[in-house]
């Protein structure tokens, strides 16, 4: 017998399907056209976009409310335990069709899990609950509460007979296809970071010292060495931290990775913290011209205040 194909993606309201209507599980789900991917969270393609996600209470950065939605997006999650192994990206399927949304202004059918259970594979013990049309209003990315890269996207409810508005794209030259163009709105961001004239201070400041572990990693025989800037309140959705100079570290490549992924933290008194126990580990170095505020130290700190509970799993 020749397998099933499955049915096209398909955008909007199914006909006979009504806001608010309840169904037992995926496989009611899918003969509906409500969400086409049986056992899967996103049902979708990088190339045409996503007409449906499932929320399942699946990752620990996901925020459900009832007009606006925080939704992580897939990949990365080892299936036995339930958490992250590595760091997302957008160019998965689901995470680059749900791009594709954003810049084409197709809207998603958004499907809520009901009485969610379960330690490590989460389900909905109670049954879906269809909860209408959502549109990808933006996206970004960031660390999450494990430590690693997620790709998030903010989900914004439409009003009946609202249609989401497109955001073209132009790129300066060539022609490129719709999902390699939001991909460079994807990381348009983190070129700005590096390319910062405040960047460039802070390296000047400390003459390219990291102000943690005060190595300096010299890479050329005339003296020059090699560091990186790292912003204490992150730059970007959804954490929104300003680029100037009270806000930025001098740091080595290994410094700054163990303190975007909060294992290293600071105190208001700028003590270097271990992010896992909290505990005293150094001094941050400062000099009297670098007036770091801490307001941007309390706001990286708290970041990570609830890292640590137990993950919940999306369904595959």
């Amino acid at each position: 017998m020749a397998k099933e194909k499955s049915a096209p993606i398909c955008f909007g309201t199914p006909e006979g399907v009504t806001e608010g209507q309840w169904f037992k599980g995926h496989q009611e789900l899918h003969d509906a056209g409500v969400h086409r991917e049986l056992g899967k969270g996103i049902s979708g393609t990088a190339s045409g976009g996503v007409d449906s996600i499932v929320l399942s209470g699946g990752y620990v950065d996901d925020v459900y409310g009832e007009e606006e939605i925080i939704y992580t997006g897939e990949g990365s999650r080892d299936r036995e335990t339930g958490r992250l192994y590595a760091d997302q990206d957008m160019a998965s399927r689901g995470n680059a069709g749900l791009l594709l949304n954003e810049a084409r202004g197709h809207e998603v059918r958004v499907i809520r899990g009901l009485k969610i259970k379960g330690k490590k594979r989460r389900r909905a013990t109670g049954g879906y609950e269809y909860c209408g049309l959502f549109r990808v209003a933006d996206h970004w990315m960031t660390v999450g509460k494990e430590g690693f890269l997620v790709c998030q996207f903010k989900l914004v409810k439409l009003s009946p007979g609202e249609v989401p508005a497109a955001k073209p794209i132009s790129l300066p030259q060539g022609e490129s296809t719709a999902v390699e163009e939001v991909m460079l709105r994807a990381v348009e961001y983190q070129r700005l970071v590096r390319d910062s004239k405040v960047v460039r201070a802070v390296k000047e400041m400390y003459d390219n010292t990291c102000q943690i572990c005060e190595s300096r990693l010299q890479v050329s025989p005339e003296g020059e060495a090699y560091s990186e800037a790292a912003h204490i309140q992150a730059l970007g959705k959804p954490h929104g931290g300003p680029d100037v100079l009270e806000n930025v570290l001098c740091l080595c490549a290994n410094c700054h990775a163990l303190f975007d992924r909060g294992a290293l933290q600071l105190s208001d008194h700028l003590e270097v913290l271990d992010g896992l126990t909290r505990e005293i580990k150094s001094k941050l170095t400062k000099i009297r011209e670098h007036n770091i505020k801490i307001e941007y130290v309390r706001q990286h700190r708290q970041r990570w205040d609830d890292r640590f509970s137990t993950p919940l799993d999306r369904e595959m």
